[in-house]
Formats: structure tokens, sequence, C-alpha cells
């Protein structure tokens, strides 16, 4: 059995696969490789296994199964699972006491018949773009092991690339799914701001942060997601929105659809392998017109301010305590962060308004937008520098020039895997369309794949 063969879902729900039978497939997968790729930090293999006998235990009694009935998945260890203890990639939260109930999305997709199998590495505190983790160790990329895997929801592209699990989930502030998703080759799904609740999740910033899935196909990837939508009255950011289900549209194709490029900003910070799959992308798509995204350097800047004032604030009390116990990649920005200007945060806030407002109008005249989702491809663990077009950047924080334009204005992404000419790593290209409108951004994905432009290609562990 192939454990990462996309149409796994349709064999469960014929009653051709059991849910114990494929758990322990990926059971096996996860033993195999995990000591090679430490994607997870954390395994509830025994809840596991219960809840995949619960699932054929119904199929048995002749039950109608929920969407997902038998699906393993794992998630980023800053959501909540009953249980155990929500670390967040730090040391400091390792003392706190164990989780007394699932994550809401946890809960979700638990409900839709998901089985969990663990948690996954990540940033500390979800502040990174690499997940070399000095508390649980670097998580590596499947597809090259010298190299990383992205993050700062690494563990979960790389469990999902490895053949771990076909669905993870993560989060994404400044480009935290969309990076791991475009280094690690695998689909990924950044909701609209408000989208999805966020209750039971350990924040970073608050008026940023979105959860969202991982996964090794789009159908995969707009199942949970349906399965994940709803209101949440308990969480002050996720918005009142009635439930519109991706699922039923995904195959109505892109015909109709006004389709645009990013150009400026995004074809300067990306390199010609970056640039080669977005047209490789727009071609399959039928996108013609190069498009300007209007602030794109400002919104950056603005997404690192909030960021890190926000981030910063959050953690002050144990930033004055306990500094040595901080990872030592992030404890930096995080006192920096802490010690900004109130007027600076202000301002920011200020534009961020008047931000989301231009960018919106750029979406009455494009239902669909392409840009690449990171600069360049994986990088070796510990790379400090690298070169996008005859330019010089720290490498860590350049892997989200490209994604922190687009989470600040809250807009939904789905990160498409693709694959350079003449490369074994891969770049995911960003397909953006106007907030509410993941269903559009779902359904050209769709295509990709279904043309083979763009697609999930299991590593060779």
């Amino acid at each position: 059995m192939n454990t990462v063969a996309i149409d796994m879902v349709d064999a469960l729900a014929q009653g051709r696969v059991g849910a114990r039978e494929w758990l322990d497939v990926c059971l096996a997968r996860i033993e195999a490789t995990d000591g090679r790729v430490n994607a997870f930090t954390d395994r509830t293999f025994a809840r596991a296994r219960a809840e995949a006998d619960a699932v054929d235990a119904r199929r048995q009694r002749g039950e109608l199964l929920p969407p997902l009935a038998g699906v393993p998945y794992a998630v980023k260890n800053l959501f909540d699972i009953a249980g155990v203890t929500t670390r967040a990639g730090s040391k400091i939260n390792r003392s706190h006491p164990r989780a007394t109930a699932d994550a809401v999305l946890v809960q979700r997709l638990r409900d839709a018949g998901a089985v969990l199998v663990g948690a996954l590495n990540m940033d500390e505190y979800a502040y990174g773009f690499t997940t070399e983790n000095s508390h649980d160790g670097a998580c590596h990329n499947p597809h090259d092991l010298r190299c990383s895997a992205g993050g700062s929801s690494g563990g979960s592209g790389a469990a999902v690339a490895a053949g771990q699990v076909p669905l993870a989930l993560g989060s994404d502030t400044n480009g935290s799914i969309r990076v791991p998703s475009s280094l690690c080759g695998v689909w990924g799904l950044k909701p609209t701001f408000g989208r999805l609740s966020r209750r039971g999740s350990t924040p970073f910033v608050h008026s940023i942060d979105h959860l969202g899935p991982f996964a090794n196909s789009v159908a995969l990837l707009a199942l949970s997601y349906d399965a994940m939508q709803g209101a949440d009255p308990l969480d002050p950011g996720c918005h009142a929105t009635a439930v519109q289900p991706a699922l039923p549209t995904l195959g109505q194709g892109t015909e109709g659809l006004r389709i645009g490029v990013l150009g400026g900003y995004f074809h300067a910070h990306a390199s010609p392998a970056a640039r080669e799959v977005v047209a490789r992308a727009a071609k399959a798509l039928g996108a013609r017109d190069d498009v300007l995204w209007p602030d794109a350097a400002l919104g950056r800047a603005a997404a690192f301010v909030t960021s890190a004032s926000e981030g910063g604030s959050l953690h002050l009390d144990d930033l004055r305590t306990r500094p040595d116990d901080f990872e030592p990649l992030s404890v930096d920005r995080f006192i920096a962060g802490a010690l900004q200007p109130a007027a600076w945060y202000l301002q920011a806030q200020r534009f961020r308004r008047v931000y989301r407002d231009r960018v919106n109008a750029l979406f009455t005249q494009w239902d669909v937008l392409l840009a690449p989702a990171t600069p360049v491809v994986a990088q070796p663990l510990g790379t400090e520098w690298l070169e996008i077009n005859g330019v010089r950047h720290p490498c860590r924080p350049a892997l989200g020039l490209l994604t922190q334009p687009i989470s600040f204005a809250g807009c939904p992404v789905v990160a498409a895997p693709m694959w350079p000419a003449g490369s074994a790593l891969p770049l995911g290209v960003q397909i953006i369309t106007a907030p509410w409108r993941e269903d559009l951004a779902l359904r050209a994905a769709r295509v990709l794949e279904q043309t083979g432009t763009a697609c999930f290609k299991p590593a060779v562990l």
C-alpha cells in the first residue's frame, strides 16, 4: 500500500481499506523515517489506534461515516491536544500542565472522523522560517536532509512530504504555512484572516495569526478546510461568516476567472527558479497580465513591526525573568519587539487599514493572482545569508519576503507545489484571492494538479 496515495480517502470511504490498516502503515512510516526527519515532537499513537478502531467499528455497523473518517493527521505543537502539554516549540512551556481539551480545529477534525497521530516540530512560539529549534532539534527537509523544511510550521510540511501523514495542521502569521509548503513540496492553505477558529492554539501575533491545513492533494486540502469551518463566538478573532464549502465547486475550473501574475516587488525578490515556476503556472491557468501589488514593501515592513511588538509583549514576563530559556534565534527579536516605541506599532496599524483597502480594490479587477511562495528553494540548515538577483539577504527573514505582504492583508492563499526545471527540490506558487474566496484559490489549484503543472511528490527516504 502506498502511504501517500492521494486516493486513500476514497478507498477508506468505499471500504477497500480499513482505517486501522492505513493508520498502521503511517505509524510504521513515522517509526522508520522520523529519526532522520525529526518532524514529530509528541506521538499520540494510542489515541490514534482507538480513533481508527472506532471508525472501522462504525463502518462494520453500516453507519454513514463523516468525510474524513480514518484519515491520519498531525498538528503543529501549538495546538492543544487533550492530555499533552502544548509546548509551542518552547522550553518554558514544558512545565505547563497538560491540555484538558483539544483545540477547536482538532475537535472539528475529530468530529469529521480524522485520526490524530501526534504533534509536530516548529520554531519557538512560531517566530521563524526554518524550524531550527534548539529545544527539539532541527526539522530536516525530507527531499534533502541537509536542508531546512521551512518554518515556522516546518514539522507539518515535512511530515506530509515524508509520507508520514497525508494531512497536517499549522499556523501562518507571516508565511509559516506557505514557506514550508514551498520548501517541502506539499499543498498548503492559509485561509482568510478570521475564517477559522484559533481557540486552543498558542498565539504569536493576535492580529495576524491564521491556522490552516497542509495536504498531499487539493481534494484533501479542501475536505479538511470545509470540516474546520464555522463561527466560534468564544474566539473574538473568528468572524461569524457563514460556512462556504469549497469541495462542491472544486472541479469547476478557471474559465471566466480573471487571473494575473504579480510583478514588481514579487519579481525583483524572486530567483530565476521562482520566476520560472510562476510562469509555468500562469501558462496553465491562462494568466498573462503583470499586476502590481500595492505597497508590498511597506506591507512587509508593517508586518515586521506588528509581529515584533505583539510577539514581544506577549512574552514580556518570561523575557524579564527567564531570558536564557528562550531559543537563541528568537530571544533578541522578542526583546527588541517588546522595546519598540508604541508610535511605531500604532503607525503600522494605521497603515494597515489603508493597505487593506488598496489590496481589496485590486480584487475588483482580478479574481486570482499568482506569485512565488519563496524566493529560493530550501537552503542548507544553518545558512546565514543568501543572494537573490545580486542582492545579499539574511537567509531566515528573506524566506518570508513574498508571503508577508499577503498575510498582512488577510487574503487567502493556496501554496501549490512546483518543481523548478532541473531541480531536485520544490518551490511553491502562491494562488491568492480576495478575502473569503478560498473556493477560487482551490479551484485554480485543482487545475494545476489535474494538468500535472503542480504536483505532490513523496520524498524518498
